[in-house]
């Protein structure tokens, strides 16, 4: 598997190294705002993600987590803390697991690692409605991107995107499908008995009060396999909370530090 070098912002100035990693149709500045509430603690690397960004986009037929995973182990060689959002929490979730000495602190808001999700009605609602994203991407893009966008987004409804933001998020769509064997099946592994259990740095799980109900589920299994998680849930937040709330993420951040 070839190994792909990510475009990287920093922020801050501060004595302590922290690598924090986007969501799925995100760019590193979208960090901007928590990193500026920890500017004087931290120095705060935010790559875009193979494929996002300034990034080279994913080489065809490999395995869009493992290439990403591999691009950002290549900006996590000493010990730091780790912060993901969504696709990029799974990726921060990772990391942790292959080194789990190198991990100072992991911030995970909202992982969206479906597979530890327990089987039920709410889990096989939301499965369906994943579907319909994946069914009609070939036929129509825009109608999976916006359908992706309704779920996962911030709440700004699709028509008030100019055409180029329509267009680039159509664009990552064939990344969010191709997620899936990762984020839905486990292809990585990372439920193994005994592998969460390995990550004993402090961990926080944050979510927004109005996310989607999954998150929640997501979140309670985390908790109950990795032995030193707690969780916090940001008031009046949804899904896009580091964008929206970024002082009270940084918050939480902060009393890892």
């Amino acid at each position: 598997m070839s190994t792909l070098a990510c475009a990287s912002r920093v922020f801050g100035t501060g004595p302590i190294p922290a690598l924090a990693l986007h969501c799925g149709q995100g760019r590193g500045v979208m960090w901007r705002g928590v990193a500026a509430a920890l500017q004087d603690r931290l120095t705060l690397v935010a790559p875009d993600l193979p494929g996002h960004g300034r990034s080279p986009d994913f080489p065809k037929g490999q395995d869009v987590h493992d290439v990403a995973t591999a691009a950002v182990a290549q900006l996590h060689q000493r010990r730091q803390h780790l912060i993901g959002h969504s696709f990029g929490a799974t990726l921060a979730l990772r990391l942790a697991l292959n080194a789990p000495d190198l991990v100072k602190s992991l911030t995970l808001i909202e992982p969206v690692f479906f597979a530890a999700l327990p089987d039920g009605p709410e889990l096989r609602r939301h499965r369906a409605r994943e579907r319909e994203i994946s069914a009609a991407l070939p036929k129509d893009p825009a109608l999976s991107a916006r359908l992706f966008h309704e779920i996962w987004g911030d709440g700004t409804p699709w028509d008030h995107f100019s055409e180029g933001v329509q267009e680039t998020l159509q664009k990552g769509m064939p990344f969010v499908v191709a997620s899936e064997p990762t984020l839905w099946a486990d292809r990585a592994g990372m439920l193994a008995p005994g592998l969460l259990e390995s990550v004993v740095a402090p961990t926080r799980l944050i979510r927004g009060e109005h996310t989607q109900s999954v998150v929640a589920g997501i979140h309670a299994t985390l908790l109950g396999r990795l032995p030193n998680a707690q969780e916090r849930v940001i008031a009046g937040a949804g899904h896009m909370v580091p964008l929206s709330h970024p002082r009270e993420v940084a918050d939480v951040i902060a009393e890892m530090l």
